[in-house]
């Protein structure tokens, strides 16, 4: 939608941001919500990044040659990608980011707020710091990727809303809050070597800590440096870092490892799908992976923790929020970018009926879904696949 509110004394980007892909809002909580419920369901904090992504590369780009990419695509990546995943599915998101005061930031702010409805009254726009950006190259069904961008300078004030947060109508009780808010959960991204006093207090608070992990370029693989695992009741690693982490041979046997530091384990598998531990209960879950075509693995990994996180509010049994969250993460690699590909439940209703369809569809493999049938929307879906419009900064989006 157009943006025509102000912000820091600047009169907003005029472009027309990428909105939420299912226009018939579903909230997966509905069932579960009562008067006394934090305003926020998942808090997230880090790095906004433009990402300029350019796909249908025939090869990696080779040193002193140009190369052409068939296409391009502009939207808010980074933290973005899981904030914008967690929305399209209906979860209540706020986010806390450093956004610059140049038009990459101004477009990354609007197109989140705007765009996608994420709360981003913990977040701050910096006079004089201009927003990181990455540069993505898709191929071979891989990612190269570019990036440059400074730390934001230290917050010497509390974070004030935009005049658009500050007037947008809130979720009862959401009176602009502390960093971080009261909220049913967070996502975090665990580092090495260092604690982020954020998710202990958060924690404290009744907030469930979803945590996730890069790769650990010391070489480490210290799991006791992993400091705020405690804190955490799910982690969700690959397979590659979780038996780098506990020394063990197969992603299995790793989740079980880690199943004793953490109650909740889920290892992704890639192409092979995901494994899943539930110390708690006993579950164990595998489900394999929805083949596809890949366009763009950008942000494939934060469509899957959402989704995880999603069914897990939700109170869905294990299998089901592994399921579901491999079917977010693969619907979304069909499309551009981190979080222009993040699928709505429109595109999941789309999907589930299409398949249905198919006379050669396995039922056994059919049936590993089935409990979408009670979750996606009941009118009429648009056809499956989509193609969702790539809007670059300066252009609307296409219907």
């Amino acid at each position: 939608m157009a943006s025509t509110g102000k912000r820091n004394g600047r009169r907003a980007g005029k472009e027309r941001v990428a909105g939420p892909s299912c226009p018939t809002r579903i909230d997966p909580l509905a069932a579960l919500r009562g008067p006394d419920d934090p305003a926020w369901d998942v808090y997230l904090t880090g790095t906004v990044f433009l990402d300029i992504v350019f796909t249908g590369l025939d090869s990696a780009p080779v040193r002193g040659t140009e190369s052409w990419a068939r296409g391009m695509g502009s939207s808010p990546g980074g933290v973005a990608n899981m904030a914008t995943a967690l929305a399209r599915l209906g979860l209540r998101t706020s986010l806390a980011a450093a956004f610059g005061d140049d038009h990459y930031g101004e477009y990354c702010w609007d197109a989140l707020e705007q765009g996608e409805g994420i709360d981003l009254s913990p977040s701050r726009t910096i006079p004089g710091w201009h927003s990181p950006v990455t540069v993505s190259m898709a191929y071979e069904g891989e990612r190269t990727m570019v990036s440059h961008g400074h730390e934001p300078p230290p917050e010497e004030q509390p974070a004030h809303p935009s005049p658009a947060t500050a007037l947008k109508k809130r979720p009862p009780g959401a009176d602009l809050p502390p960093c971080p808010p009261p909220a049913r959960a967070a996502v975090a991204s665990l580092t090495p070597g260092r604690s982020a006093p954020w998710i202990a207090r958060a924690a404290r608070n009744g907030t469930r800590i979803f945590g996730d992990v890069g790769w650990d370029d010391t070489g480490a693989w210290d799991l006791a440096g992993l400091h705020d695992l405690r804190h955490c009741e799910a982690f969700l690693p690959n397979a590659a870092e979780a038996m780098r982490y506990t020394g063990t041979d197969t992603p299995r046997a790793a989740a079980h490892a880690l199943a004793e530091h953490v109650p909740v384990v889920v290892v992704t598998l890639g192409a092979e799908g995901a494994y899943a531990v539930d110390r708690r209960t006993g579950e164990t879950a595998s489900v394999p992976a929805i083949e596809v075509e890949a366009l763009d693995p950008t942000g494939a990994g934060d469509v899957f923790v959402a989704g995880f996180v999603t069914g897990s509010l939700a109170g869905w049994p294990l299998a089901d929020r592994l399921a579901f969250a491999g079917l977010t993460a693969a619907l979304s690699v069909q499309e551009f970018g981190g979080s222009l590909s993040a699928p709505g439940w429109a595109e999941i209703a789309a999907w589930w009926r299409r398949v249905q369809s198919v006379d050669s569809q396995n039922p056994s493999a059919l049936s590993r879904y089935a409990f979408l049938t009670d979750l996606v929307p009941k009118e009429a879906a648009r056809p499956w696949p989509l193609r969702r419009a790539v809007p670059t900064i300066g252009f609307g989006r296409s219907a």
